[in-house]
């Protein structure tokens, strides 16, 4: 194998051509009309100390730049070439998970929990016990420049942008957790302290004056923790909404002008909440975690994270509610359905929930999901009929050996091709070829958490 190596090595050199980077996604049981493109390698694993770990994590997009975050600041990757996509830089920020939000020459990312020692990011110390968001320019992506950090109490696990307001972006920071959220020791203090969501605020002309202007506070939970949203989904244009993904009980909110006048983006107004049974309630080993909209904003789309997304939740003899995505109403909040991950993940190891997924913009009335599950990988699932939802696509990966932490963290469509973060190798690059995804509209930009327009 060494010397077969090295001649195709020489014939590549003596034909010229550019050495692309191996990726095994080409090489999995997939569906036929699932097709993989190319792949920018970033290794990485948990089991790396905590200090200098860089596992992949999510994504945001604009033009023909993808953001990828990583545990330790973020990479800029050029996708303009869907089979030779090119990592532009590796910023460097070390606080953990580093989910990140994309607008004009402004990147917000997040900072997830406080540190024993200190830190830095962009070369700037951040001293040991900060928490909160870190504010980039990016208008030079080849050289991105910390302008501002906004400490907060609770510290941001996930990030999502809601829209321009008076010149400033709108940012909200989700905590996801109370563990170490204050400074006292009385634990029922310290959980009522997460139970809310920041609203930060960006001058577009000033970003270094980032500040937060706002936190509001959560329905819930019924029975488990208060833990604040783990993920918050927006969608704008007529239908301003937000679905916060928190603890047991999701909260809905109008945030703009709409047809129930009186929240704004700044100041969210609680419409309803919604809960599950089996879902965050205590004794089920996890939490709601994402939420989106479909582009009508008809339909709210939720997963959550049993086994706080590194257990084997998606095995066959698994109950349904640990490997589903859930459909309900976007007026009402009553259930309309529910699709159930049909491949069991039985090999050793396999962490898998259905974990971050974005819809499809279609012109069609179809509404379509792509998925990112961990080990279970990539799946795009109709839902036209929430009632009777049906798998397009699938793409997944076989058990990593040794068994550790791993997958698709995050998939998500973006023109007309999808985009995986994979945990330990970097970012994949599929192209679905089926009918229903046709007549997909082309966007300037995609942070997944955030729909900036609606569709009729």
């Amino acid at each position: 194998m060494r010397r077969l190596s090295l001649v195709v090595f020489g014939t590549v050199l003596a034909l010229g051509l550019p050495l692309t980077a191996a990726a095994d996604h080409a090489n999995r049981p997939s569906t036929n009309n699932i097709h993989a493109k190319g792949h920018s390698p970033h290794a990485a694993s948990f089991n790396d100390p905590a200090a200098t770990r860089h596992v992949n994590s999510d994504i945001a997009f604009q033009g023909r730049y993808a953001f990828n975050g990583n545990y330790d600041g973020f990479r800029v990757i050029d996708i303009s070439d869907p089979d030779n996509p090119v990592e532009v830089v590796h910023q460097r920020c070390n606080g953990d998970q580093g989910d990140i939000v994309v607008w004009g020459d402004i990147l917000v990312r997040s900072w997830n929990s406080k540190q024993a020692s200190a830190r830095s990011c962009d070369g700037q110390v951040v001293p040991a016990g900060w928490e909160g968001v870190h504010v980039f320019r990016v208008s030079e992506v080849s050289d991105p420049q910390l302008v501002a950090s906004v400490e907060l109490p609770c510290g941001s696990h996930t990030a999502t942008a809601a829209g321009v307001s008076a010149g400033r972006l709108i940012v909200y920071s989700n905590n996801s957790s109370s563990v170490g959220c204050g400074t006292t020791t009385d634990l029922a203090t310290q959980n009522a302290l997460g139970d809310f969501m920041d609203v930060i605020a960006v001058p577009l002309s000033d970003p270094a004056a980032a500040s937060l202007v706002h936190r509001e506070p959560l329905a819930g939970p019924g029975t488990a923790v208060r833990t604040g949203c783990h993920d918050v989904g927006v969608i704008l244009g007529d239908v301003s909404k937000a679905a916060c993904a928190s603890a047991d009980t999701i909260n809905v909110f109008d945030i703009g002008a709409n047809d129930t006048p009186g929240g704004s983006v700044e100041d969210p107004q609680l419409l309803f909440t919604i809960s599950e049974p089996g879902v965050g309630q205590a004794g089920t080993n996890g939490r709601w975690h994402s939420a989106a909209f479909t582009w009508d904003g008809k339909v709210i789309v939720a997963g959550w994270e049993p086994g706080g997304g590194g257990l084997l939740e998606c095995e066959s003899s698994d109950p349904d509610v640990d490997k589903s995505m859930f459909f309900y109403d976007a007026g009402t909040g009553a259930k309309l359905g529910q699709w159930v991950l049909p491949r069991g993940q039985d090999g050793a190891g396999e962490n898998c929930t259905v974990h971050n997924f974005n819809i499809i913009p279609l012109r069609s009335d179809r509404y379509v999901a792509v998925s990112g599950n961990y080990q279970a990988g990539t799946w795009v699932t109709e839902f036209t009929d929430p009632a009777n939802p049906a798998t397009v696509a699938w793409s997944d990966p076989g058990a990593l050996v040794p068994a550790e932490l791993g997958g698709a963290w995050s998939s998500y469509w973006y023109n007309n091709f999808v985009y995986e973060s994979e945990i330990t190798k970097g970012l994949n690059v599929f192209r679905v070829s089926d009918p229903v995804t046709a007549g997909a509209i082309r966007l300037a930009r995609l942070n997944p958490q955030t729909q900036e327009s609606s569709q009729p």
